[in-house]
């Protein structure tokens, strides 16, 4: 099935699953896995992308639905994080991967690298900024995700995570309050869609120009305890939802100790604060991400190649110590880091880094590879040229601009990217594969299955039926809405 040949209504999609799976008002019960695997979900995956409702909700729930009767459920990393802080574990730093594009080709090759390298330390994310311009709302995401893990025949943790869930100065400084609101419901629309990982950064309302770190970091501290009440009023029961928080934007100065001190102890307060006024206890962030020498995307110079970057080893790791022994958490998040060459991955570890954000590199690797059709770049190319022409910055050369505008296609050109010829996405997968695999290896996270099967126990979120779906089910007529997603746009990465 490809994405302009989804199914137009429900009765189509039931019968599609006839023989692999029981569906009633109950839920799901898979009668035949390896058909389901082998054949079904390539399908399902296509219909929870690209379909009309009601077709597409009713794909996603039937994914994930049946990912966790075959043993891969959304998961929390917060326990994880948490016994790295008491010591239970070091030098192991988690690969988060913002898949931007080709997503469920992309997950598949990151699942077949764990299984490789027996790792079940590996994080699926994407940013709000993302989001946009790759036209990936949650529910898609985790979709992709889910269906990803049930090709490759996964059990265990999925762990999916909200990146840069960052407050807009812009918006904040209009109507502070709508740009909470809008954050909130980000918020409650992922956790919904199996996001049990969610990173608050409001590092973006820091004032250096204020007198005191204190002082520069109250506004940080403030809003970070606020969404994390918010986030612990509305996860799942049984869920601990792991959150972090943000102290350095990245790509500006580096982050230093006493920052982080004046961050967690008005952070501390706050939440205290905020638990009084719930009645009950809230347990604050497990993870805290710097700034130690990196930028988005890398330093891109004219002829397209990334300038070599200095990270901060040193201060990474003094950072991680002191997130660890001072305040319980699993240590510091780095960012920014993809671009980085592969030596240097493995210091990550060494500095004791509880998470690596990951991004352009891997993109990289898609839009540079001789599989993917020159045709087809040639056209993505003239389309940043034509739309995106006034993010091009003075002096920029060719290289340069497309290199840093190419990841506003992933979105608009959805369709055509996941079109390409099966052999030509087949050997992208296998690059991908080589490289998440190297990554896997030099982080520290290569045969982590045990620990993370350990830890992380799993647990099944109720999932009710969708009512068009259950319509169907007793019966009952349903008509296609025809409706699709939209997408925000937010400043930053």
């Amino acid at each position: 099935m490809s994405a302009r040949d989804c199914w137009t209504d429900l009765p189509s999609l039931l019968g599609a699953l006839d023989g692999m799976a029981r569906i009633d008002a109950d839920g799901i019960e898979v009668l035949d896995e390896g058909a389901l695997r082998e054949r079904a979900i390539d399908d399902l995956i296509v219909n929870a992308v690209f379909a009309d409702e009601p077709v597409r909700a009713a794909a996603r729930w039937i994914i994930r639905a049946a990912a966790v009767q075959l043993g891969a459920f959304p998961a929390s990393i917060d326990a994880l994080y948490r016994a790295a802080g008491r010591g239970e574990y070091a030098h192991a730093t988690a690969p988060a991967i913002n898949v931007r594009g080709l997503a469920y080709d992309t997950m598949r090759a990151i699942f077949r690298a764990a299984q490789t390298n027996d790792c079940k330390i590996v994080i699926f994310e994407l940013a709000r900024s993302e989001m946009g311009y790759t036209q990936q709302r949650p529910g898609e995401y985790a979709s992709n995700a889910l269906a990803a893990a049930i090709r490759e025949g996964h059990r265990g943790p999925v762990f999916i995570q909200g990146d840069h869930y960052q407050v807009s100065v812009k918006n904040y400084a209009q109507d502070p309050e709508a740009e909470l609101a809008a954050l909130r419901e980000l918020t409650a629309e992922s956790i919904a869609a199996g996001y049990f990982n969610i990173d608050i950064d409001a590092s973006t309302m820091v004032d250096i120009e204020l007198p005191t770190l204190e002082a520069q970091q109250e506004l940080n501290a403030r809003l970070t305890a606020d969404l994390t009440r918010f986030i612990r009023v509305i996860q799942p029961e049984g869920v601990n939802v792991s959150v972090g928080g943000e102290i350095g934007e990245v790509g500006h100065r580096n982050s230093t100790v006493p920052e982080l001190r004046a961050f967690m102890d008005q952070y501390l307060a706050a939440l205290e604060r905020q638990a009084n006024d719930l009645g009950r206890g809230i347990e604050g962030i497990s993870k805290i991400s710097v700034q130690t020498g990196t930028s988005h995307g890398g330093v891109v110079l004219p002829d397209g190649s990334i300038k070599e970057v200095a990270v901060d080893f040193e201060t990474l790791a003094e950072l991680s110590r002191v997130a660890r022994e001072a305040y319980g958490m699993g240590g510091a998040v780095q960012h920014g880091a993809s671009t980085l060459p592969d030596q240097f991955f493995h210091r990550f570890a060494e500095a004791n880094a509880i998470e690596v954000h990951l991004a352009t590199g891997f993109q990289n690797v898609i839009f540079d590879s001789e599989a993917f059709p020159a045709a087809l770049r040639d056209e993505i190319y003239a389309y940043l040229a034509a739309n995106h022409a006034s993010e091009r910055k003075p002096g920029q050369t060719d290289a340069q601009f497309y290199y840093t505008a190419r990841k506003r296609a992933w979105g608009p050109f959805k369709q055509q990217v996941w079109g390409i010829e099966p052999e030509r996405r087949a050997t992208l997968a296998a690059e991908l594969e080589e490289k998440f695999g190297l990554v896997m290896r030099e982080l520290g996270v290569a045969g982590s299955a045990a620990l993370v099967d350990r830890i992380v126990t799993p647990y099944a979120v109720p999932l009710e039926v969708p009512d068009t779906l259950l319509a169907v089910l007793r019966g009952e007529s349903v008509a296609a809405s025809g409706v699709r997603e939209t997408y925000e746009h937010v400043e930053g990465e």
